[in-house]
């Protein structure tokens, strides 16, 4: 029976803690060392194609569902607000917060590669062109207009179905303002579109279910295939990339949520399950959902949550950036190339352009450093193989710090409109909950 509070308002009592082997980052945990431990053991089973597809599996399950989702939600937020600037107004500030923090996020990279000096004394590395030569090829596309003219889609149906987060963003926020104009007569639709939502969210509490199982899938699969030995070759790079990651989410970040009054400790608890979802299939696009729904609870108006998150994945990714800013250091000490101070200015303003559209997939980042090292020196260019063994374990990082960085900037983006329940945020982040408990998970407020 519910409890009365010292308001007089009803208090729903706290529900049994779950053995601690039904709780999902746990499992998740355990699948993924589970993982490590049969990809090191038993590499020719870890390879198998079945293995493989437990974590493609999982991270395709996650990702039929993103398109509805951003469409729900964006349209949803915009819908239901009754002027048509605070779109705009919240659009404009976190699009400035992007920038700043992205910028941050570049230079404390160049820094650190510069004190560090990771590639120093690597030898002039053999650049095995043809391994690269598929990343080139994609980055190419990012020198031009493509990528402005790709964020329209050429159908509407095309976008849901190819996923193109950009695109359904475009047509989302152009259908709320539509369905906005409609006034009383578009409450019909306006209702629909919420209970959709709902529905959806019901199905991410499903699949979530599996992230244990595509966890062990991903993880297996990677050091099956790529071996401990990839991480011992390059451990410098790796270990200072992680470092200089921790610093940024834990010293940045952790200024930014404290200004704002929060706990950047706290939050990573409360988001621990996409975390370790994110580290078993090194996509942050995996979490994406259960992300959003978790950022209305925590007290982010919809509106925000629609707008910025999704925005965030494609113009807030500050993993991507620390790590092309210290990939370019790495590769051009590696291979002896001296870049002057201009050179290291161009790394970012040129990776603050070409990390744009850069989503949460795996290999993305990757395509990214290509198009960079292209603008600054041509010559780095071939260095990218020296890299690429390794690249797998490299976006890890970068999809957590991608991950923590869009979270907080959605926190700040909501206080800065006041658009953030301080309630909500302090409950919320003193307590636990489950994605996979489907309830609470449609229940919530």
């Amino acid at each position: 029976m519910a409890e009365a509070s010292a308001t007089g308002a009803a208090v729903a009592p706290p529900s049994a803690a779950k053995p601690w082997y039904k709780v999902l980052y746990v499992q998740v945990l355990i699948a993924i060392v589970l993982g490590v431990i049969v990809g090191w053991l038993w590499p020719s089973v870890a390879t198998n194609d079945w293995i493989k597809a437990m974590g493609d599996g999982f991270i395709k399950l996650i990702k039929m569902v993103i398109a509805p989702i951003i469409f729900c939600t964006v349209v949803s937020g915009i819908a239901h607000i009754q002027d048509a600037k605070k779109v705009g107004r919240i659009g404009v500030k976190a699009l400035v917060y992007f920038e700043v923090v992205s910028t941050f996020a570049l230079v404390i990279g160049l820094i650190v590669g510069n004190v560090v000096r990771p590639g120093a004394g690597f030898g002039n590395a053999a650049a095995n062109a043809q391994a690269v030569a598929t990343y080139a090829k994609q980055a190419e596309a990012q020198k031009s207009v493509d990528f402005v003219l790709h964020i329209i889609p050429d159908t509407v149906v095309g976008a849901f179905a190819q996923g193109e987060i950009l695109q359904v963003l475009l047509f989302s926020v152009l259908f709320g303002f539509a369905l906005m104009g409609l006034g009383e007569r578009g409450h019909t639709i306006r209702a629909f579109i919420d209970d959709a939502a709902h529905a959806v969210f019901g199905v991410i509490s499903i699949v979530m279910r599996a992230a244990p199982i595509g966890a062990f899938g991903a993880m297996a699969y990677t050091i099956g295939k790529f071996g401990t030995g990839a991480i011992l070759n390059l451990i410098g790079l790796i270990a200072t990339f992680y470092l200089t990651a921790a610093l940024f989410v834990f010293v940045v970040l952790g200024i930014i949520a404290r200004i704002a009054g929060f706990s950047i400790l706290k939050f990573l608890a409360y988001i621990k399950d996409e975390l370790l979802i994110v580290l078993g299939t090194s996509s942050s696009e995996s979490a994406l959902p259960s992300m959003m729904e978790k950022l209305e609870r925590l007290g982010c108006s919809k509106s925000v949550v629609g707008l910025v998150v999704p925005t965030g994945y494609s113009f807030n990714l500050d993993g991507t950036n620390i790590y092309m800013t210290l990939a370019t250091l790495f590769i051009a000490q590696a291979l002896g190339v001296d870049l002057t101070f201009g050179q290291q200015l161009t790394i970012l303003i040129v990776a603050m352009l070409t990390s744009k559209g850069a989503s949460g997939i795996t290999g993305a980042g990757f395509i990214t450093l290509a198009a960079t090292l292209a603008v600054v020196d041509p010559r780095l260019v071939p260095g990218m193989a020296v890299v690429l063994g390794i690249d797998k374990f490299m976006s890890e990082c970068r999809a957590l710090t991608n991950l923590c960085g869009n979270g907080v900037a959605c926190v700040i983006v909501a206080w800065w409109e006041g658009e953030l329940d301080r309630d909500k945020l302090t409950a919320n982040l003193a307590r636990q909950i489950d994605p996979t408990d489907l309830e609470t998970a449609l229940t919530t407020d």
